[in-house]
């Protein structure tokens, strides 16, 4: 593609961001026609006090609320099916997206499904699917992300699991976009370290691929770079003292900013991990941060001028691939990330089936070198075997 082709980008949803913001959240849902809206959170939020406390702000507020918590830290269809039936019988006019990546993409789900009636599946993010859908009674959403991690709160899609095929699916429309990301690290406080640290660590792959994916993007490029300099710099903060409100801050930012450039690309690590993660039920970011290293050294013909940028923008000693990855190596241990994915319980019984389904995977197609299912089959090997030849 040349520089000078017709392409279209898009940039995030309003945000209101900073400490204490949660305040805010009953005058928003009212400024956006909720009255009686949804709050869409995971199985492990429901009785934790920034759930409680939120429903009970709402409703001083006076915003009538509803709770729907039956989300897996992999959404699934099911989930969304549970989550649309509750929101149509509590005649519900909008959803509170709360939590990880896990219930803010089940809330974006439930909301557009609202208004469809094709099956969730007919969304998959595949040729011009997302032209099936009808715009009219999409619901509207205001995420509320408790952890720093995926940025769902500014994209404009879902993952959701089919657990009939184990497949992971992109679900994607304009529409998932919420109309509000209400950013509050306050609410990151309480989460445990290795938690800030999985989650922290897939907000920097997603600087880190997008960076690497081909094309031209310049502002996503210039966003994930920053990010990557942030995530640096304040994820060991924020592992290391939970409530280092400063560090939390900027690791939120660091999310928004990952799932902004990566509507440039993302690449391998998430194609394996999408499909691990389905077949498995991993956490998606530590996931993500163990087969990293794997897809680096295997991509390496095709990025080393992105990471002697990378090295610079850290401001390494030695700026070329070699420094950048040791610093990598370096950085994933001192928050605690596992070097191998039989670490986390992954065997390699079925890795060919891992190659197939991975390199069909759509975050395959931003990776710089278009590995086959083979290619696939081997770092994915590699990295249950700790072999970062």
């Amino acid at each position: 593609m040349s520089v000078t082709d017709l392409r279209q980008w898009n940039y995030p949803t309003r945000m209101v961001f900073g400490v204490g913001a949660i305040a805010q959240l009953p005058k928003l849902c009212k400024g956006e026609g909720m009255n009686n809206p949804l709050l869409v959170t995971d199985e492990g939020l429901r009785e934790m006090p920034i759930v409680t406390d939120t429903l009970t702000l709402l409703k001083e507020g006076g915003v009538e609320v509803g709770l729907f918590s039956g989300v897996k830290g992999n959404p699934t269809g099911g989930n969304v099916e549970a989550g649309l039936k509750a929101f149509r019988d509590g005649g519900h006019d909008g959803v509170i997206a709360f939590g990880g990546g896990s219930g803010i993409d089940a809330g974006k789900a439930i909301a557009f499904m609202a208004g469809q009636e094709r099956p969730v599946w007919d969304f998959e993010d595949v040729g011009d699917n997302w032209l099936r859908a009808k715009k009219d009674n999409v619901a509207p959403v205001i995420a509320v992300p408790t952890t720093s991690g995926t940025g769902s709160e500014v994209g404009r899609a879902s993952v959701i699991s089919n657990e009939e095929t184990k497949e992971k699916k992109i679900i994607f429309h304009p529409s998932f976009m919420p109309e509000i990301a209400l950013c509050d690290p306050e609410l990151t406080r309480g989460l445990p370290a290795h938690l800030t640290a999985a989650t922290g660590f897939d907000a920097f792959v997603h600087c880190f691929e997008a960076f690497c994916a081909p094309g031209y993007h310049p502002m996503a490029d210039g966003i994930a770079l920053e990010g990557m300099v942030l995530a640096a710099k304040h994820l060991p903060k924020a592992v290391h003292d939970g409530n280092n409100l400063e560090a939390r801050t900027h690791m939120m930012s660091v999310a928004a900013m990952g799932a902004t450039a990566f509507q440039k690309g993302l690449g391998g690590v998430h194609a394996i991990s999408h499909t691990v993660g389905a077949m498995y039920d991993t956490h998606h970011g530590l996931t993500n941060a163990v087969v990293m290293p794997y897809v680096v050294r295997a991509n390496r013909p095709a990025i080393e001028d992105q990471m002697a940028r990378i090295g610079r923008a850290l401001e390494l000693d030695n700026a070329g691939f070699d420094g950048v990855f040791e610093w990598l190596m370096t950085f994933r241990e001192g928050i605690g990330i596992p070097n191998t994915l039989s670490d986390i319980k992954v065997p390699d019984s079925h890795a060919d089936e891992i190659g197939a389904r991975s390199v069909l995977d759509p975050s395959a197609g931003g990776n710089p070198i278009q590995h086959d299912a083979a290619s696939y089959t081997n770092i994915f090997q590699k990295a249950c075997s700790g072999d970062l030849s």
